[in-house]
């Protein structure tokens, strides 16, 4: 019988929000190099790597750049993100988490954190969380970034368990489909119509209902 073993969540957009500093940092590296660069963009680049993300600003405004500045580029990019998320702090752990993770407790669950960033333990750290995970996944040590399935097969490795077992969390259209493509339950956090590939979708953290997610899970194997 399949049972939940494990649940693996995103970071970004699901437990907090950093988006607006992923926004600026990103903006002003596309305003140095002449590109524009607008929240549809930054929409765009949800559940996306640094490398990738860059890759996408230069391809927008036609620009190669060599290796070297494209490594510049990036460090300037994280050392304005680091900068900016200096102020983060338990306050801006969305409503629903704690309460979620403590209901994964109580069943046994084990809790996984599979986020694209590699400031990841830096900002759950920032919010008082980083004691209540079973295993945080380096976005730097797997080959390929979401939407392919590696962070989250990665984590379940870490986690032992079967990825079968686990339930993925996301808010991005390329979270889901890499926890899909792990051959995972996929909930989404946001919109339903565009979250399509989800098996579950609810509005916000605040609404997670797990016994509602384990129930659909449980049906989804039959």
């Amino acid at each position: 019988m399949m049972i939940t073993s494990a649940v693996i969540f995103d970071l970004d957009g699901v437990l907090t929000d950093t988006a607006e500093f992923h926004f600026i940092a990103w903006q002003a590296i596309a305003n140095k190099l002449d590109i524009t660069f607008d929240r549809e963009d930054n929409e765009k680049l949800k559940g996306v790597d640094r490398e990738n993300s860059l890759k996408y600003i230069l391809a927008k405004g036609n620009l190669v750049v060599s290796t070297t500045e494209f490594e510049l580029l990036l460090k300037e990019k994280n050392d304005q993100y680091l900068t900016l998320i200096d102020e983060v702090n338990p306050s801006h752990l969305f409503d629903g988490v704690l309460n979620c993770f403590t209901v994964l407790k109580k069943s046994n669950v084990k809790i996984g954190l599979a986020s694209a960033s590699k400031n990841a333990s830096l900002v759950i750290t920032k919010l008082g969380i980083e004691h209540l995970f079973d295993f945080i996944g380096d976005a730097a040590s797997v080959a390929n970034s979401k939407p392919a399935p590696d962070i989250f097969l990665s984590v379940a490795h870490g986690l032992k368990v079967s990825p079968k077992n686990c339930i993925g969390v996301e808010d991005a259209v390329a979270g889901v489909s890499a926890i899909k493509s792990a051959n995972m339950f996929a909930v989404g956090i946001g919109d339903s119509k565009v979250l399509t590939q989800a098996d579950l979708v609810f509005p916000s953290m605040s609404e997670f209902d797990f016994k509602r997610v384990e129930t659909a899970f449980l049906l989804s194997a039959t």
